[in-house]
C-alpha cells in the first residue's frame, strides 16, 4: 500500500468561460462550479495543481484526421455559413454547434489529459485529475454527443506508450462509444462501459454482445442498464465487474470516466445515483492501487456536477468532506440548503435481479474466453 497518494489536478480557468448556446444543455460554466467547489474546501493545498498546456494541432491528430482538426481550428461562428459540405461532414450543428473559442476549448480539455498521462507515465504522481476531460463520444473524423475532440482516445495513446495494457472504466449514463470505437480491433486496451441502453437512448450503441473483434474480440465490455437503476444495484455490478477485469486483465494503468449525468435528478440522464454512490466507484477504482487517471464527463444539472466532481476529488485524496457547503464565488447555485450531498429521488429501478445476472454472466463469460488465449496478457516482459 502506498503511503499516500501523490494527486496531480489540472485546470484551466479559460475552459469554463465557453458557451454552446442559450438551449444548449453542455454548460462547460459547471467547470467553474467545481473548481471554486474544490478550493472552498481547500481540497488543492493537498494536491499539485497545474494549468495544462494547450494540445497541439498535431497532438490531436494522433488519432483524429488531419483534416478534421485542420476544419475546427479553421471554423468560428461567422464563417461557418460558407461551409454546409463541411459541417455535415463533421457532424457540427445542433448537438455539437460551433461556438467562439470551440478550437481552444478543445486544446485546453484534451491539453488536461494528455499531460495527466504524462505525468502518470512519468511516475510524477499515481493520480491525474482533469473533471474538464472525459469527452467520450468524438470520433476520428466527426463531433458527437456534444463531443469534438476525445482527449480519453488521446491520453490513453499516451499512456501506452508506457504500458502494454490500459484499462478505460465509463461510468457516464450514455455509452462510451467514441473510446470503444478507437479501440475495438486492440487487446492492449480493455473499455468497459455502464450505461443506460434502449429506447433509441444516444448514442445507441453498446450492447452487450458488443464485445470488439479481431485481436480485440473480448477486450470491450458493455453493462447496458435500464433506467432507475440505484446506488445498490450499480455498485454491486460495478463492483463484481471491475474486480474481475482487473484480476484477469491486468492492467498497467486505468482511466476513469466519471460522467455525472448518471446522477439522480440529472437534466438528460434517467439512472438514481446518489453522489455518494457515484463516488463509492471512484473510491473502489483508486484502492486498486494502479496509477489512475480520473476525467469528468456529462453531466447536465450543473450544481450537481460540481457537487460530485468535488465529492470525488476528496475521495481521491481521502479526505471528508462536511456536507455544509463553505462560501464560495458559487454559493448562490446551491440554494436552497447549500448542502454537499443529494439524495436518490423515489423513481423505479427497472433492472431486476435476473436482468443484473444475466448481464453479469454474459461479461464474465467475455472474461473466461480471454483468460485461456494467449497473447498480451498472459505475461509482460517488464519493460525498463
Amino acid at each position: 500500500m502506498r503511503s499516500k497518494d501523490r494527486i496531480a489536478y489540472f485546470y484551466d480557468g479559460d475552459v469554463g468561460s465557453v458557451y454552446f448556446g442559450p438551449n444548449h444543455p453542455m454548460k462547460p460554466h459547471r467547470l467553474c462550479m467545481t473548481h471554486h467547489l474544490v478550493l472552498s474546501y481547500e481540497l488543492h493545498k493537498k494536491m499539485e495543481v497545474y494549468r495544462p498546456h494547450k494540445a497541439y494541432p498535431v497532438e490531436l491528430a494522433q488519432f483524429h484526421s488531419p483534416d478534421y482538426v485542420e476544419f475546427l481550428h479553421r471554423i468560428t461562428p461567422d464563417t461557418q455559413y460558407l461551409y454546409p459540405k463541411e459541417l455535415k461532414k463533421y457532424s457540427l450543428g445542433e448537438d455539437c454547434p460551433v461556438f467562439h473559442d470551440l478550437f481552444e476549448f478543445c486544446q485546453i480539455y484534451t491539453g488536461g489529459t494528455i499531460d495527466a498521462a504524462r505525468r502518470l507515465n512519468s511516475q510524477l504522481c499515481d493520480i491525474a485529475i482533469n473533471w474538464a476531460g472525459g469527452l467520450h463520444h468524438a470520433k476520428k473524423c466527426a463531433a458527437s454527443g456534444f463531443c469534438y475532440i476525445n482527449d480519453l482516445v488521446l491520453g490513453i495513446l499516451e499512456l501506452l506508450k508506457y504500458h502494454a495494457r490500459v484499462l478505460y472504466i465509463d461510468i457516464d449514463v450514455h455509452h462510451g462509444d467514441g473510446v470503444e470505437e478507437a479501440f475495438y480491433f486492440t487487446d492492449r486496451v480493455m473499455t468497459v462501459s455502464f450505461h443506460k441502453y434502449g429506447d433509441s437512448f444516444f448514442p445507441g450503441t453498446g450492447d452487450v454482445k458488443e464485445i470488439g473483434e479481431r485481436e480485440g474480440k473480448y477486450y470491450a465490455i458493455n453493462v447496458p442498464l435500464k433506467d432507475g437503476i440505484d446506488d445498490s444495484s450499480f455498485t454491486r455490478l460495478f463492483k463484481t465487474i471491475i474486480a474481475k477485469v482487473v484480476e484477469t486483465y491486468q492492467p498497467g494503468a486505468i482511466v476513469l470516466q466519471c460522467g455525472a449525468d448518471s446522477l439522480a435528478g440529472d437534466r438528460l440522464g434517467c439512472f438514481n445515483l446518489s453522489i455518494d454512490g457515484h463516488a463509492e466507484c471512484v473510491r473502489f477504482v483508486k484502492k486498486l492501487n494502479i496509477p489512475l487517471l480520473v476525467t469528468g464527463g456529462g453531466g447536465y444539472t450543473k450544481e450537481n456536477v460540481a457537487r460530485c466532481w468535488t465529492v470525488e476529488t476528496g475521495v481521491l485524496l481521502d479526505t471528508d468532506l462536511p456536507n455544509e457547503i463553505p462560501e464560495n464565488d458559487y454559493i448562490h447555485y446551491f440554494a436552497p440548503d447549500y448542502s454537499l450531498k443529494i439524495p436518490n429521488s423515489s423513481m423505479e429501478n427497472y433492472n431486476s435481479k435476473s436482468y443484473i445476472s444475466s448481464i453479469k454472466m454474459q461479461v464474465f463469460e467475455s472474461l473466461r474466453c480471454i483468460q485461456h488465449a494467449p497473447g498480451v496478457q498472459m505475461q509482460e516482459a517488464s519493460s525498463t
